[in-house]
């Protein structure tokens, strides 16, 4: 991350003049302050305690005191409570009619003057470096002091019969800006004002410095638009906004078709390109406001403020006609699926609008074009349960894993136990979808169920098991870890062997797999005793209720040799996943212990041509 930063920090410095610099951590920025304040720094032969300057009305200044005040501001962290802090050192300690702070501006080549009187009136105005003969640009340009006399280069009537002098704001070689002052007795008292000049330059430095290092920490280096850590940030100070003003908020996801065949085929440098024009586009086009991000790999997103969801489908469609007029060498026009989802009409949970989005956005995917241009799919278009939306989110929960952070399992549950004329269609859609939020609570369990299922459907077809037995094994396999749905994540996803306590609990999610999702749906209680059992042993030493042999029930017999096979061959947060030889060789060892016999030799015949 460290080094992340700091090459940002030289892409900021790279495009300006001047040498690359990092900025300076609080502790020490204040003993560089220090140093510049010692003593020995401003005259080797004065003493701090006895110095005094004059002031306009022959009045005394410790020297000290303004030192120490000084020291003070260096633990500011934002240049305007800086300069508010030397504006009261100066204008008051010194008793100064006036100051002024002016900062170059590269963009508009122009320094932003801002002025502040004893009486706490305040004149901003811009001084442009073609300006020449105005003494600012001159101590600007020639990092020179000058002392003014009765000059109304301010412009400013209020004025101009003071004395000034003007002094070069000058940072790691560079000069930033400029300080000016009233003061009639300027020439002597210099010291401390150059002293004053270098602590401001180094400080308004630092701090912009660490703006802009912690701006491009959240800035996408390849698109230049907020990352993903950015872009949720603002997200949910958005979403907080509109909660309190209660109006709406819509969020548009843009996937770039074909960017892994771009990649694939043309090179990533070809993908890099066509990403960057997709971010160009849509900052060139999207309304004032509204706030784009990286939110992955291709995929772009936008948060529209204030927007509703038929607002948000008319920004769509312009950006993805934007998108479909850009030509790229070797791709043709750009096209993107795009997904929209309202807060608080779709989800007033962040985490949800998010996967409500990119659900719709999967569905824009699969429902392709519509005359060259991009299917526009909001959230609130479409039933969660029908079967292209049941897909799409199957797609969402295993790019996601485990980082939901909601409940969506819950819904599923909720479906499966109100609906109870559900088709067998349906009921295997949902099954699906439900097994896939399962395991992608644990990134090392992904297509777990699906893979168990397969294996299970095999074994039951190899030893002839009649065609709706074969159908009612293979759902039950599907469903066989569904319980993991009331099992504590820190308990699923823990690195290493479980402790006793944490075994108890994860023994317990057969049980829970019957109670909470098979029990009250009548569609679903034929599985029972797949779900509840499989994880019995032979020898009576397995679990729940530490049935032996002939208790055990044939299904659940079949599912526990494909559930052991499969965890086997895969890996593990502790341990790679085993080959096909050593996985057959454990299941051989556990042939009438552990798992039937018979059935672990027909499985052994069967295991190599079954893949992963």
């Amino acid at each position: 991350m460290e080094n992340k930063i700091n090459t940002n920090r030289e892409k900021i410095e790279n495009t300006k003049t001047g040498p690359v610099t990092s900025p300076i951590s609080q502790k020490k920025l204040v003993s560089k302050v220090n140093a510049l304040t010692s003593p020995s720094s401003v005259n080797p032969f004065l003493n701090p305690q006895n110095i005094i300057f004059n002031t306009e009305k022959g009045s005394t200044l410790n020297y000290k005191f303004v030192v120490d005040e000084l020291v003070k501001l260096a633990n500011v962290d934002n240049t305007s409570d800086f300069y508010n802090g030397i504006h009261s050192i100066i204008l008051q300690s010194i008793d100064s009619s006036f100051m002024a702070i002016g900062i170059f501006k590269e963009k508009s080549n122009c320094i932003n003057l801002k002025l502040e009187d004893k009486l706490g009136n305040c004149f901003s105005t811009k001084v442009f470096l073609k300006d020449e003969e105005n003494p600012i640009v001159q101590v600007f340009q020639t990092r020179e002091i000058q002392f003014v006399e009765k000059k109304n280069y301010l412009k400013i009537s209020y004025y101009k019969d003071y004395s000034t002098v003007i002094l070069p704001l000058i940072s790691a070689n560079k000069c930033i800006g400029v300080l000016l002052v009233e003061d009639a007795y300027a020439r002597q008292n210099i010291v401390l004002y150059s002293l004053i000049a270098n602590l401001l330059a180094l400080v308004t430095h630092n701090i912009e410095l660490l703006e802009k290092s912690d701006e491009y920490i959240n800035t996408d280096a390849l698109t230049l638009l907020s990352n993903h850590r950015g872009f949720q940030e603002i997200l949910t100070n958005e979403i907080s906004r509109a909660q309190t003003n209660k109006t709406p908020l819509s969020i548009i996801m843009m996937d770039i078709n074909n960017i892994t065949k771009i990649n694939r085929d043309l090179g990533h440098a070809k993908g890099d390109e066509v990403i960057k024009v997709v971010a160009e586009k849509v900052r060139q086009n999207m309304r004032e406001g509204d706030i784009a991000g990286r939110y992955g790999g291709d995929e772009i997103a936008i948060i529209l403020p204030n927007t509703d969801s038929a607002q948000a489908k008319y920004v769509a469609e312009f950006l993805t006609y934007s998108l479909s007029c850009c030509f790229i060498d070797d791709i043709g026009p750009i096209k993107v699926s795009v997904g929209v989802a309202t807060y608080p009409d779709c989800a007033e949970d962040k985490e949800k609008l998010l996967i409500l989005a990119e659900q719709a956005m999967y569905i824009s995917q699969a429902k392709g074009y519509n005359d060259g241009m991009s299917a526009i799919i909001s959230s609130s278009d479409f039933n969660f349960w029908d079967d292209v939306a049941l897909k799409s989110y199957a797609e969402v929960v295993s790019k996601r894993h485990s980082q939901l952070g909601i409940n969506f399992e819950e819904e599923l549950l909720e479906k499966f136990n109100t609906d109870h004329d559900l088709s067998d269609t349906r009921t295997w859609e949902i099954a699906t979808s439900l097994a896939g939020a399962i395991d992608a609570k644990d990134p090392y369990t992904k297509g777990h169920s699906t893979s168990v299922s397969k294996f299970s459907e095999a074994l039951a077809r190899a030893i002839n098991l009649p065609e709706k037995e074969v159908e009612r094994i293979t759902l039950g396999a599907l469903l066989h870890d569904v319980g993991k749905i009331g099992i504590p994540e820190t308990v699923l996803k823990k690195e290493g062997p479980l402790s006793d306590d944490e075994w108890a609990i994860m023994k317990q999610h057969p049980v829970i797999g019957v109670e909470k999702v098979l029990q009250p749906n009548p569609n679903l209680r034929d599985l029972i005793p797949i779900v509840k059992y499989h994880h019995e042993r032979i020898d009576g030493k397995g679990y729940p209720e530490n049935l032996s042999n002939g208790d055990i029930p044939l299904a659940a017999k079949i599912v526990a040799i494909a559930d052991t096979y499969h965890a086997l061959i895969s890996d593990r947060p502790y341990r790679k996943g085993m080959n096909i030889e050593k996985a057959i060789s454990i299941l051989e060892e556990g042939a009438g212990t552990q798992w039937d016999k018979n059935l672990v030799r027909t499985f052994i015949q069967i295991a190599p041509s079954l893949g992963v």
